[in-house]
């Protein structure tokens, strides 16, 4: 799945049968335009805030990504006036790296950078990125069960490897308290049609030791992907959960290497959710959390659409509609709305999974310039390449 992002490296859940996960990337080729919100007004909503600096950005391309596109939830129907010209984005070096580790786990889903503040004396350095394993070495979805670290030199080691039945998705964050936390979503092995099983969050120390897992019936169920707002030993995890078409928020403090609930919420339901026997599940997926204005975005794959949830953080009903706003549809160039990530400017990168609204011209293709109010970017992969962000 990204921005792979979430390389989901902004999440490409297009699971497609993969035979290795050699990623290369030629990262001469990001174009960004700008973007236009049609159903968006002032009273509604803001533009999110940078989450992804330049640099983290650059080296998140260079590991891979499929066809993406950026939009800016403005504040009204056109472009700000303030935003940057269009412009190419350039790179200094192409990234090779496999995250294939010796088990023989494919299908790369979830992706974190170790932040500079990470604690130190275990395996991960700060710069180095964590990419989740979806699929075991038979390709079988929901069956993998590893954490590949890439070093800044694009070394790989295995951090993490657990015991079945596990499918690493594409929640994956490292904490600043020293643990990584990943969503464990498995399949449940059905013939002919196999679909998720609740699964869990797992909380990984350092060393890569499993520490903790956490099930929640109704709040966890079948974790796509998730997002966090990490204040340390409180963290606030918005998931998106297949199995139910739902966006929960669990807030958690973390201490002695276990979870504690504080409080748990539903703050968006009604997606569209199915079992596929391509994509495996479709349903809400890509979250981002603008902090500061208190706004929850969601790609939904089954609907084709972003939708913006207001007061996400403190909500603890889903709003009225159940999906919060529509900031963004576009049948053209949405094709399975699946990861988002957020690019330094602020705009959302979200990428398509092609389950959905296909369209075999444009799969790992360049999204052309269709005039001056769209703000799209693209990283083309090899074919057949899917990695999330």
């Amino acid at each position: 799945m990204l921005a792979t992002q979430n390389c989901k490296c902004l999440k490409q859940s297009l699971s497609i049968p993969m035979k290795q996960n050699t990623i290369k990337v030629n990262t001469s080729e990001l174009a960004s335009y700008k973007v236009r919100c049609p159903r968006l007004t002032a009273p509604e909503i803001e533009p999110p805030m940078p989450l992804l600096t330049d640099r983290r950005l650059r080296r998140l391309a260079c590991l891979c990504l499929v066809g993406t596109m950026a939009l800016a939830p403005g504040r009204s129907a056109r472009a700000d006036t303030d935003d940057e010209p269009a412009r190419i984005l350039s790179f200094e070096n192409d990234s090779v790296a496999t995250t294939v580790p010796g088990n023989g786990d494919v299908n790369p889903y979830g992706v974190a950078f170790v932040p500079p503040s990470f604690p130190r004396g275990g395996l991960l350095k700060p710069g180095d990125i964590l990419v989740s394993n979806f699929n075991d070495m038979a390709n079988v979805q929901g069956t993998g069960t590893t954490i590949v670290d890439v070093a800044q030199n694009d070394q790989t080691s295995l951090f993490f490897q657990g015991k079945a039945p596990l499918g690493l998705s594409t929640g994956l964050a490292v904490l600043k308290v020293g643990f990584v936390l990943v969503a464990n979503c498995p399949t449940n092995g059905a013939t002919p049609l196999p679909m998720a099983l609740p699964g869990s969050l797992l909380l990984i120390d350092r060393f890569g030791k499993l520490s903790d897992s956490l099930g929640l019936s109704g709040f966890i169920e079948g974790p796509w992907d998730f997002t966090v707002q990490d204040k340390g030993y409180f963290v606030k995890v918005f998931i998106s959960n297949v199995l139910t078409g739902t966006v929960s928020r669990l807030d958690l403090s973390i201490a002695g290497g276990k979870f504690l609930v504080l409080r748990k919420a539903l703050v968006a339901s009604g997606y569209i959710h199915k079992p596929d026997p391509v994509t495996f599940e479709v349903g809400p997926t890509g979250l981002v959390y603008n902090a500061q204005h208190d706004i929850l975005y969601v790609s939904s794959t089954g609907d084709n659409e972003v939708f913006a949830v207001p007061d996400a953080g403190d909500r603890t009903t889903p709003p009225p509609n159940g999906k919060g706003i529509v900031i963004y549809a576009d049948n053209v160039h949405l094709h399975g709305a699946l990861a988002m990530a957020q690019a330094p400017n602020g705009h959302l990168l979200v990428s398509n999974s092609d389950g959905i609204n296909a369209d075999p011209s444009q799969r790992n293709r360049r999204i052309h310039d269709q005039g001056p109010v769209y703000r799209r970017a693209f990283r083309r992969c090899d074919a057949g390449w899917s990695i999330r962000a």
